[in-house]
């Protein structure tokens, strides 16, 4: 009877500590590093790219003077910083946004586009300004041509889709956006844009894009490992397709950072934020 009492009661001591790293590993909310690799003929073999995208801050604070989130990017030695938008949120202080600008802007050149949030605040093109004051590159339907590490890159960015209401009507977003971009078929280069909405995919593949940078979708906010890999995103609805992670087309990559904004009133569940670094490695001969 001894030995039948202490057995149930290991099993149980052992149900119940299974319960609490559970609970702990599904509602950990510190930010994640999340690594992808694309190997491209497009770079010579033996070149490597690494970009660090960042989405959906929505002015939340990690740290003094987010000295936490800083480190986090700073130990990835990216050659460029993507912020795929959200960065500023249109209900919560603007000074949060502020401090993460001015901790990373001297780690690497920073590339940086619209979220729908931006475009609510109602104040759009005053953030814009902020961020140029920093040295920050604000993509509009523009693209820039840089030459880092002796590989060619053509970085394009254009708003989220709502700037269509800021500017008034009349405005085609679709067709602007390929009109914009269309034409870089011809340029020689890498060709990398950052589009806050991962779910306008019809609309990438008609573009002459190596590679997409989104945020938006909080990686589906609940997930269940190897089961699920997001309930809900905007635009989305039930069972994102693009919640987050890696997609691979016939010409090109799509990556979806889940963001790094976390909540105690809208908790992700196995979903925790997080940074994605994006290694571009070169396999041409």
């Amino acid at each position: 009877m001894i030995k039948i009492h202490f057995a149930y009661n290991l099993h149980k001591l052992v149900a119940i500590i299974f319960i609490i790293v559970l609970f702990f590993v599904a509602f950990y909310n510190g930010i994640v590093v999340r690594h992808y690799t694309i190997k491209t003929k497009k770079i010579l073999s033996g070149s490597l790219i690494r970009i660090v995208l960042v989405s959906d801050l929505h002015c939340k604070i990690y740290g003094k003077n987010q000295n936490y989130i800083k480190k986090k990017i700073e130990a990835q030695n990216p050659d460029i910083i993507v912020l795929a938008g959200d960065i500023v949120d249109d209900n919560a202080p603007i000074e949060g946004a502020e401090l993460f600008i001015k901790a990373i802007k001297d780690i690497a050149p920073i590339y940086y586009v619209t979220g729908n949030h931006e475009i609510r605040r109602g104040e759009v093109n005053k953030i814009k300004d902020l961020l140029r004051l920093y040295g920050i590159n604000v993509l509009e339907k523009t693209s820039q041509k840089v030459n880092i590490k002796g590989v060619n890159l053509i970085i394009s960015g254009v708003d989220d889709p709502n700037i269509a209401y800021y500017e008034g009507h009349g405005a085609n977003w679709h067709k602007e956006a390929y009109n914009s971009f269309s034409n870089l078929q011809e340029i020689e280069g890498y060709k990398i844009l950052v589009s806050h909405r991962p779910e306008k995919v019809d609309l990438y593949k008609n573009l002459p894009f190596d590679l997409v940078l989104s945020g938006h979708s909080h990686g589906g906010q609940i997930r269940i490992p190897f089961l699920l890999n997001g309930l809900y995103a905007p635009q989305q609805g039930l069972f994102p397709k693009y919640a987050g992670g890696m997609y691979a087309f016939d010409d090109f990559t799509l990556v979806v950072s889940r963001g790094v904004y976390n909540s105690l009133f809208l908790p992700r569940i196995f979903n925790p934020p997080e940074i994605v670094v994006i290694d571009i490695e070169g396999i041409r001969r």
